[in-house]
């Protein structure tokens, strides 16, 4: 009897130590070793980032362009990287995280005025939160320009990104990310669902209507200069999410850890039902779609990895596959309007895919709310907020540069191509 009595004793306790959460015995804040475990994650985080950018979409983005103009399409790319970086830094940064009003940030941070470097609000140095809140507006910005390829001039673009980079992306981020309007109203964009992508896919296609159809027909008339190129480039931008996705939990933590997770099995699905969904319509799957499909998935996981289940990630990345073929393919067929390589269709479509079943399929337990039509419905407030803001300020920008220097080049330099007569270089 005494000696089951000790032995009960001992199990009580053992019981309560495997079922009482971790947290209960952590001491309050990080550990020397914790603060070094996520400033390492979010340096790697970022370099995964902007791997994305450069040259992730650059080779991306340059295997589907034509032969005389994939230079031109990489120097789009390459520069929009340097001129966002320099942008965010200046101004764009302090637009979309200092104090403001909803819909615009203050200027209290402009050229660093006022920011000592030491610490962020996240708890990591400044300067990485600096740099990868950076990489997220440059591959927004470097985005866009898959949408007017072959066709406008190099000059029309730099001002293009600088402008839109400031007016438009830095404002959205401030929404969202940086307490305004969206973020009271309690939208869920973990990574950049609304902020990155329904942001650079209405972009998109404000730009490819005002820019206009490249010479000879719609985009499906045009042959890629190298698939090689572009499989490379999206196996690229499939590695990089994780810095994007996971990094955006901000530490080396499990939140880290399922969005990561989500990820993966998001962009295997829409992979394989975009590839499906062509082969039973077209017979034959193509690389191009199942490139396509793996970024629909990427794009659409990317507002919920930090609150949604595996299963939810699965249902997303099959609806995502399916909801952006159909957008890339026949809407675009049907309406006509040339969006080079599918900004709208994949971008767009997909992220606005990814946020409302991200209202469907957020965890409360992950996201503080509950799934359901209520989220859902502010979730759809997000993404016509986007819309207007992003689709009014695309279109007064591109029609301010057309007045004034063009938008296009001539017929005679897109039909030689941009490469020989923009940059006096070509590919062999």
């Amino acid at each position: 009897m005494l000696k089951n009595l000790k032995a009960s004793s001992l199990i009580l306790p053992l019981l309560m130590l495997i079922l009482t959460p971790l947290g209960v015995f952590a001491d309050e804040g990080p550990t020397p070793g914790q603060i070094a475990g996520n400033n390492a994650w979010m340096l790697t985080s970022t370099a995964l980032v902007l791997l994305m950018t450069i040259p992730g979409v650059a080779l991306f983005y340059g295997g589907l362009s034509r032969k005389q103009n994939v230079l031109s399409t990489l120097m789009h790319v390459f520069a929009g990287t340097c001129v966002v970086t320099i942008t965010w830094c200046v101004i764009g940064y302090s637009i979309a995280y200092s104090e403001g009003t909803p819909f615009y940030g203050g200027l209290g941070n402009l050229l660093f005025k006022g920011m000592t470097f030491n610490e962020s609000p996240e708890g990591l140095p400044m300067g990485v939160d600096v740099t990868f809140q950076a990489t997220f507006a440059i591959i927004t910005t470097a985005l866009i320009a898959g949408s007017f390829a072959e066709r406008i001039k190099f000059s029309a673009t730099l001002i293009f990104m600088a402008i839109w980079s400031v007016v438009v992306y830095a404002p959205i981020a401030h929404m969202v990310w940086g307490g305004g309007v969206l973020a009271e109203k309690g939208i869920l964009d973990f990574a950049g669902g609304t902020v990155v992508h329904i942001n650079c896919g209405i972009a998109g296609l404000v730009a490819a209507l005002v820019v206009g159809k490249r010479a000879g027909g719609g985009s499906y008339t045009y042959a890629p200069h190298n698939l090689i190129y572009t499989i490379v480039g999206a196996s690229l931008l499939w590695v990089g999410w994780f810095g994007f996705n996971a990094g955006s939990a901000l530490a080396a933590n499990e939140t880290a850890g399922n969005a990561m997770l989500v990820t993966q099995i998001a962009t295997a699905a829409s992979a394989l039902s975009w590839m499906f969904v062509e082969w039973i319509i077209k017979g034959k799957p193509t690389v191009i779609g199942i490139a396509s499909g793996a970024i629909a998935g990427l794009v659409a996981i990317t507002p919920g990895s930090g609150f949604v289940y595996p299963m939810g990630a699965l249902i997303i990345g099959l609806v995502a596959g399916v909801a952006c073929w159909f957008f890339s393919s026949v809407v675009k067929t049907a309406m006509g309007y040339d969006d080079s390589f599918d900004v709208f269709g994949i971008h767009g479509i997909g992220g606005i895919v990814g946020a409302l079943l991200t209202g469907i399929f957020c965890v409360p337990i992950l996201a503080g709310v509950e799934p359901g039509m209520e989220q859902v419905g502010i979730q759809f407030y997000g993404i016509l907020m986007t819309i207007g803001w992003c689709g009014i300020g695309t279109f007064v920008i591109l029609k301010a540069i057309d007045m004034t220097i063009g938008l296009r080049v001539s017929s005679k330099v897109e039909k030689e191509g941009l490469d020989v007569n923009l940059h006096g270089e070509i590919v062999d």
